[in-house]
């Protein structure tokens, strides 16, 4: 099997990692492809027999710092000065850990960082995004259990969850009640409709930031269309809800009319 074949299963996740690192599909997609071209450049950048996912992503990495990114401040709230207030090595931990679920070992070689630093810096990562922003949610579950465990991950955090539906028909209706700042939707509902559908017709109304959660995470990352920058594989974990409604409140801008 060639070193491709090998890499291609890794790479809508890290597609995925680098949109919310770098707080865009254009800009992540950029800089996996500047990967992609460094490995063929120096194929001895990825050892066989070791772990791949692990240099693919440590690779990245050092593309992702050597563009040495400096964020101006605008103003008012933005994602630019939301970006000022945490440490680019910080945010990468965070999404490594929790999104990524890489272990401490893993994060400590990918951002060459020693293993003994990685909980402090992850904690400070997290503190600091959770005190920034406190937000309206809308839950689009059709199962109970995962729609009630949702909800105390968003309460938990200090979010309000300002609605939940198990349809399309019923997301529309939350939505024309009180318009959430963050959406979290699975793909398929109770009656068979769309949750896809469901969050395109709110976003025909308004922007807003939303995390796909989903079994069929290949719907979706099909690298031939637009795609969501927060995307969640279920079974999940806590954590890793919790960095996603962290880094999309943290990077999308306020709430506009459409």
């Amino acid at each position: 099997m060639s070193l491709a074949d090998k890499l291609r299963p890794h790479l809508p996740y890290l597609r995925r990692y680098a949109r919310v690192v770098s707080g865009s599909q254009s800009s992540g997609d950029s800089f996996v492809n500047a990967t992609l071209e460094a490995i063929v450049a120096d194929p001895e950048t990825i050892t066989a027999g070791d772990n791949l996912r692990v240099q693919l992503y440590k690779a990245f990495c050092k593309i992702w710092e050597s563009a040495n990114l400096e964020v101006e401040r605008d103003e008012g709230d933005t994602v630019q000065n939301h970006l000022r207030k945490i440490p680019p090595i910080s945010r990468q931990i965070l999404l490594l850990t929790s999104l990524e679920g890489f272990s401490t070992d893993e994060v400590a070689e990918i951002v060459d960082v020693g293993v003994n630093s990685i909980n402090g810096l992850l904690e400070d990562a997290i503190l600091e995004i959770e005190n920034e922003l406190r937000s309206d949610v809308l839950i689009i579950e059709d199962e109970a259990l995962i729609s009630m465990e949702l909800e105390q991950i968003v309460t938990g955090l200090g979010h309000k969850v300002c609605g939940t539906a198990t349809t399309h028909k019923g997301a529309l209706a939350a939505v024309a009640k009180s318009k959430p700042n963050l959406v979290l939707a699975d793909i398929q509902l109770a009656d068979g409709s769309s949750g896809i559908d469901a969050v395109k017709d709110i976003l025909a109304q308004f922007t807003v930031p939303v995390i796909f959660i989903t079994a069929f995470p290949e719907r979706l990352l099909t690298g031939e269309r637009p795609e969501p920058t927060f995307l969640i594989t279920k079974p999940f974990q806590p954590n890793a809800i919790r960095a996603a409604i962290s880094q999309a409140l943290f990077f999308t801008p306020a709430q506009q009319d459409a």
